[in-house]
């Protein structure tokens, strides 16, 4: 969880403590048919509170008036940490939607990714693996050929003029078999085609590079102005010049440790000799 966030949540709690005052935290939890220990946890920052929570909070502490504040607090705070839970409801392809104007708005793009083919780069086939995995692990709606058509509707923005991606991966995304291997034959086979296109940056980190931070969860930055970070539970949605300055320096320590060219060529023709598929 970001630190940013908690800090939000925490400040929110005090918010909420600030509301009960007259009131203890077991007469609140009676009022409410909570058990105490929510109330606690709501006042620490502990639990993130949901919309219904605040309605009722407000209201049983005699303060109805504060619901849109309460409410706003949510929403700011929830802007930043995007839980796949509340995000898959409608399944997989308002979320690919959603980042396409992001990355519509933007003109140079850089991306870290250590476990799979970032989106961008991906097949047909190899995304919907990925998308049936990530579907099975969050028991969310299966849209995954609409999602698959989102992501590549996408990809035309490689072929435009006016915008850049600088995308690192680790050479462990070219070994991952999160798909068949006759899947990942043909997107490593995709991978080599990349390499060359005027508007495409690919850099392979290899196995045996000196790093100066570890490889760890994937992320995009947006013209500076903006970093998602992935994570099992949920996505951050960063704005802050801080964090942003953080993906950054990450960013360019990996890229210093990536390599490029005719040496990222044999890196994905090596694991696409491994695989021993036509």
């Amino acid at each position: 969880m970001s630190t940013d966030f908690q800090q939000a949540r925490i400040s929110l709690g005090t918010r909420l403590r600030e509301l009960r005052a007259g009131l203890t935290g077991r007469d609140l939890a009676a009022r409410l048919g909570w058990t105490q220990s929510k109330v606690s946890k709501l006042e620490t920052g502990r639990q993130t509170a949901t919309a219904d929570d605040l309605r009722a909070w407000a209201t049983a502490t005699g303060n109805p008036d504060t619901v849109d504040e309460l409410v706003s607090r949510l929403n700011g705070l929830e802007s930043h940490v995007r839980s796949w839970r509340r995000q898959l409801r409608a399944g997989h392809r308002p979320v690919q939607d959603a980042l396409t104007v992001e990355y519509e708005r933007s003109t140079v793009l850089r991306a870290w990714e250590g476990a799979m083919v970032v989106g961008m780069l991906q097949t047909a086939d190899y995304a919907r693996s990925i998308f049936q995995l990530y579907a099975e692990l969050h028991q969310s709606p299966r849209d995954i050929d609409d999602a698959v058509r989102a992501r590549m509707h996408r990809q035309h923005l490689l072929y435009g003029s006016g915008r850049t991606f600088h995308i690192v991966m680790w050479e462990a995304a070219l070994h991952a078999r999160v798909c068949p291997p006759s899947v990942l034959a043909a997107q490593l086979d995709r991978l080599s085609g990349v390499i060359g296109l005027d508007t495409v940056r690919l850099g392979i980190v290899p196995f045996g590079a000196a790093v100066r931070v570890p490889p760890a969860n994937g992320f995009w930055v947006y013209d500076d102005r903006l970093a998602i970070v992935e994570d099992w539970h949920a996505e951050l949605w960063l704005d802050d010049a801080d964090s942003i300055g953080v993906y950054r320096r990450v960013w360019d320590l990996l890229d210093q440790a990536a390599a490029y060219g005719p040496h990222a060529h044999r890196l994905i023709a090596r694991a696409r000799a491994q695989l021993d598929v036509a």
